[in-house]
């Protein structure tokens, strides 16, 4: 009998706007990969950039929040898994998942951790240096990590957040699994492919608009980082592409300076090829840069922050360099551009990182380990998860009952 896995959506998945969108397709085509009968459920409505997934054998389902009819639903359904899309939907669905679908693994898709990057951004708002501190007593952390403990193991992207988990919370490692986003790592014949560094031109960043990292680090390029790289290098450009860019971003756009605004483009493989250097003085955020991989994936080497590198490199080289000092990045991206003795090398650097750390190949292998695992041992599993039976019992059920009187007071007002 065909196995079933659903998946609740935060979104419709949007892969060519957004990093979650392509890590979602990458989940997505996984379990399609290994046999799995998948649906994917979501609340939200769609949008003009939404993946047609019924395309690629995805059965698609519409649900409503606080509506019993989801009950229905998943016990008919029966999944043998449920994977949230982040804590948020665990916190929606994960009451009725365990309550009409107790047989099923309940798998949490963090993406990043939202509680790291949100306590990064009031951290640079409130003009203070950020501490791990801050982000242990920040409410979202409490929510979040209750989340982690409720469901059966939750998926990380990124060794740093893995780490900060197992270190500063204790968090049993059971219940944690790093899987990095999945990429196609590019043949030696698609290499050769690539376009030569005198081939290129002009630097290059994107990223969704409605990201509040991007849209930051975008305002430090053109505010702090640009007039410098430009006094440097007079004929040069760069090219921001993104969906959602809002009017702030839109109105930067201005080619006298080199600097250009160009909204979404549709084929940015092509556009990452043609350029040379990729530009990201990412400030605050978490979880791994979709932008940096596919960087990488088109043989662009980039200059970066720590944080923009976080979690994506361990002890190997970066794909061009990594800068926090704006002048000192300035500096870093024009020898970059301009070296292609160290252009060559970084590009190779990236390469390397792919094979290393998201050889979608090996990591898929690595996640049928885990579900084969936990199927073989659920019971014994959750039995040794106190915490989170505990959360089950006492979180949960607060949450089935405020969801129980909005659903009376939705059927009065009706």
């Amino acid at each position: 009998m065909t196995k079933t896995v659903l998946v609740i959506g935060h979104v419709w998945p949007e892969p060519s706007t957004t990093a979650a969108g392509g890590r979602m397709l990458q989940l997505l085509e996984a379990f399609l990969g290994f046999g799995y009968q998948v649906s994917f459920a979501c609340s939200a409505s769609k949008t003009e950039y939404s993946k047609s997934l019924s395309e690629i054998g995805v059965k698609e389902e519409f649900i409503e929040l606080n509506n019993p009819s989801f009950d229905a639903f998943i016990e008919n359904l029966g999944p043998d898994i449920v994977l949230f899309d982040r804590f948020m939907v665990e916190e929606q669905f994960g009451w009725r998942v365990a309550e009409f679908a107790p047989q099923a693994i309940r798998i949490l898709n963090t993406e990043d951790l939202h509680s790291l990057r949100k306590a990064r951004e009031e951290a640079i708002k409130d003009g203070i240096e950020f501490n791990l501190g801050q982000w242990k007593t920040h409410p979202l952390t409490l929510r979040e990590i209750a989340s982690i403990y409720r469901c059966d193991v939750s998926l990380m992207v990124s060794t740093f957040e893995m780490d900060i988990l197992l270190e500063q919370l204790h968090i049993p490692k059971n219940l944690l699994f790093c899987l990095p986003l999945m990429m196609e790592v590019p043949s030696n014949p698609k290499i050769n492919d690539w376009p030569s560094f005198e081939e290129r031109q002009h630097f290059i960043t994107f990223g969704n608009g409605k990201h509040a990292p991007n849209v930051d680090s975008i305002k430090i390029l053109k505010e702090e980082i640009w007039p410098l790289i430009k006094k440097l290098l007079p004929v040069a450009e760069i090219h921001i592409y993104g969906a959602y860019l809002p009017q702030m971003v839109q109105e930067m756009h201005n080619p006298k300076l080199g600097f250009h605004v160009d909204g979404w483009e549709e084929n940015l493989d092509k556009a990452l090829r043609n350029s040379r250097v990729l530009l990201a003085p990412i400030q605050f955020g978490a979880g791994i840069k979709g932008k940096l991989l596919e960087a990488m994936r088109n043989g662009t080497p980039s200059v970066t922050t720590s944080i923009g590198a976080e979690g994506m490199h361990g002890n190997f080289p970066w794909n061009g360099s990594i800068e926090n000092d704006r002048k000192a990045f300035a500096n870093k991206a024009v020898q970059l551009y301009q070296n292609k003795l160290k252009w060559e090398k970084s590009q190779t650097h990236g390469i390397q990182l792919l094979r290393a750390f998201f050889d979608k190949e090996k990591l898929q292998k690595s996640l049928v380990d885990l579900i084969d695992n936990l199927e073989k041992q659920l019971v014994e599993h959750r039995e040794q998860n106190f915490i989170g039976r505990l959360l089950q019992h006492q979180t949960l059920n607060s949450t089935k009952y405020m969801a129980k009187w909005i659903e009376a007071k939705n059927k009065h007002q009706g």
